[in-house]
């Protein structure tokens, strides 16, 4: 039924309708069901069955206009019933590539169908995502949620409201006041006497309550179970409907809240409740009578409860006023008593967008790449300083090398690919949208600061520092010739036409990407970086034998993949070129009377004339170290020696 349900729906044009049979699948109602199309407000598709509604379903790309990490439409569609909770959901269009290879249908269809019955109302954590695709599940979950509060709220079914009404925790009256859940004011008999003088009957001053009332939004559970018990809270609830937030007032002392006149007015006329430019007086079929609570509390003279009108924002503060009057000889003296009432944190749910969420819950893995890439430009700013030293260099760069691949590469996942430059010219052309690219908040980090890296020095900031893989290949490289592992010289010519390779490879992925972003994405398994850090290792032989391959070749030739292979070095040479500054120096004599430099360069970045080809330069710093070496460069010697 799966099968011929996206069939049906793939064969018709976007949006023109939901196949029954997909319909009643969704819902998981037996028997046929009625699809009618709704274009007003927020757009769907309304399912009935025998004269009753089933619920809505919508679609994700229509709705939340969801763009994948490719840049192509993603496109879920998502059943709502009236109770505000999905359903079912269907992932029927996407484009993904981390979804493509390495993943399989049945790990996206569990994924999609772990939103089944998810009450919208309620703040429960996210299904967990794919491990290896973060981003794109992230973007499938916040197209799913997106489309169907939207739904939901459109159909009336949902508050905008982000209250907690699932979780629970029960506590006792002074629990409440002192969170806040109750705010308080207290009016003595003194103090009214004072403000209500003139009254026909005056008041006798004293230290007595004149008003006594606490007020707050009962919707938690925490607070309304707590307060009524579960069964005059579902019923309270009940009677308020869903769309919108219950008040609960009580109160002792001389001063009622709510008096006798609203049974012939129908209005609550002693009370205001205030919000901004918003004045409103709750009326009779907003009221809920409430005789006792179900905990010990002060003995209360009244308690109400009022249904918020939906122009009143639970969320935010709002004013409880109650006015008091007295007649006068002249006419009337009033008192005006005011309670600030504010949801306390503890009980709102997150309705924040997805990638804001994601930077909240990330924000120790941004603080320690933050703290990385700080500490490389202090490295790259100091690079006189540092390559001084020849020991020093040595050691900041092994260290340096070795935390970019256990922290970005093993453990963040930080390890960025030529999938994602392909799926931001995509994008570029496609129409751009920030919070594609901001639900990896590791990733967006990284790339952010190397673009602007490659402004200052180019390429080599990601390639010679941060890149995890090429970070492995240097220090296996490195552990080789500690162990005698004689290297491998290539040939000037052969190595400027091996460089071909990679170029073409970028090409030719982004070209293809253009045809079919599946094949595009297969192309672009030339990079090993899914199978070491995205996957783990946890691949088939052939993938496993092509890492293999790669890093025996670095163990003759250093960086043997940067070198002749990565697609994803050949697409940052090329931006690279706008760099601003040259921090690399060099000499008249360097390519003439000396050519060290270029022997030293282990990735053959220096041309025989002594030029630094910035495509390909990972900016190691070894050539501005033998440039400083008293007892390497050449230049240096003679110096010294006509200086004695």
């Amino acid at each position: 039924m799966r099968i011929l349900s996206c069939l049906l729906l793939l064969a018709l044009p976007a949006w023109a309708e939901v196949p029954p049979p997909l319909a009643a699948e969704l819902f998981g109602v037996p028997g046929p069901v009625q699809v009618t199309r709704e274009e007003g407000g927020v757009p769907g598709w309304r399912v009935e069955q025998g004269g009753q509604v089933v619920g809505e379903i919508g679609s994700s790309w229509e709705i939340a206009g969801t763009l994948g990490y490719s840049g192509e439409p993603l496109d879920v569609l998502v059943a709502v019933t009236p109770d505000a909770r999905i359903a079912g959901a269907r992932l029927v269009r996407q484009s993904e590539p981390v979804l493509t290879l390495g993943i399989s249908e049945a790990d996206i269809a569990a994924y999609v169908d772990s939103f089944a019955g998810r009450d919208l109302r309620a703040d429960a954590p996210l299904p967990p995502v794919i491990a290896r695709a973060t981003v794109s599940t992230g973007v499938i979950a916040d197209g799913i949620l997106t489309t169907a509060r939207s739904l939901a709220i459109g159909r009336g079914w949902l508050s905008g409201a982000g209250i907690d009404r699932q979780g629970f925790t029960q506590t006792d009256w002074a629990g409440l006041v002192a969170m806040g859940a109750l705010a308080e004011v207290r009016v003595s008999m003194a103090q009214a006497a004072q403000a209500l003088q003139g009254a026909k009957v005056p008041i006798q001053p004293g230290e007595g309550d004149f008003l006594h009332l606490w007020a707050g939004v009962i919707d938690p559970p925490t607070v309304g179970r707590s307060l009524l018990g579960q069964q005059d809270y579902t019923r309270a609830m009940g009677r308020a409907g869903g769309a919108g937030a219950v008040l609960a007032v009580m109160s002792l002392g001389l001063q009622g809240h709510r008096g006798t006149e609203w049974k012939q007015t129908g209005r609550f006329d002693r009370l205001e409740v205030i919000q901004g430019d918003t004045v409103w007086v709750p009326e009779a079929g907003a009221f809920q009578m409430v005789k006792t609570l179900a905990l010990e509390a002060p003995q209360m003279k009244e308690i109400s409860l009022f249904a918020l009108p939906s122009q009143i924002d639970p969320l935010r503060p709002f004013t409880l006023r109650l006015t008091a009057r007295r007649e006068t000889s002249g006419g009337q003296v009033t008192m005006p008593i005011n309670v600030e009432i504010s949801l306390p944190q503890t009980f709102r749910t997150d309705t924040r967008p997805l990638w804001q969420q994601a930077w909240e819950t990330k924000r120790p893995e941004v603080l320690t790449v933050a703290l990385m890439l700080a500490v490389l430009t202090l490295i790259l700013f100091a690079q006189e300083a540092i390559t001084a030293r020849p020991r020093l260099w040595l050691r900041l760069r092994a260290g340096f090398l070795t935390a970019s691949v256990l922290i970005l590469g093993l453990a963040l996942n930080g390890q960025l690919s030529v999938v994602q430059v392909v799926a931001f010219v995509h994008s570029l052309l496609t129409g751009f949208r920030w919070e594609t690219f901001l639900i990896e908040p590791v990733i967006f980090t990284l790339w952010g600061f190397v673009a602007l890296g490659m402004l200052f020095w180019g390429r080599g900031v990601w390639c010679g520092w941060l890149c995890p893989f090429g970070g492995l290949q240097e220090l296996s490289n490195l552990a080789a010739q500690r162990l005698g592992v004689r290297q491998i010289p290539v040939p000037q010519a052969l190595h400027e036409r091996l460089w071909v390779i990679k170029y073409t490879a970028f090409v030719a992925i982004l070209a293809l990407s253009f045809h079919s972003m599946q094949d595009a994405i297969r192309l672009a398994e030339i990079e090993p970086f899914k199978t070491v850090f995205t996957l783990r290792l946890m691949r088939a032989w052939p993938f496993l034998a092509f890492v293999a391959a790669l890093l025996t070749a670095g163990l003759f030739i250093e960086r043997f993949y940067c070198r002749y292979l990565c697609p994803l070095g050949a697409g940052l040479a090329l931006p690279a070129k706008l760099k601003v500054f040259d921090w690399l120096k060099r000499r008249p004599q360097c390519g003439r009377e000396c050519r060290l430099c270029e022997t030293k360069c282990t990735v053959g970045a220096i041309d025989a004339l002594g030029r630094i080809n910035a495509n390909e330069c990972v900016l190691c710093l070894r050539c501005q170290v033998t440039m400083s070496d008293a007892q390497q460069c050449p230049v240096l010697k003679r110096r010294a020696r006509s200086a004695e």
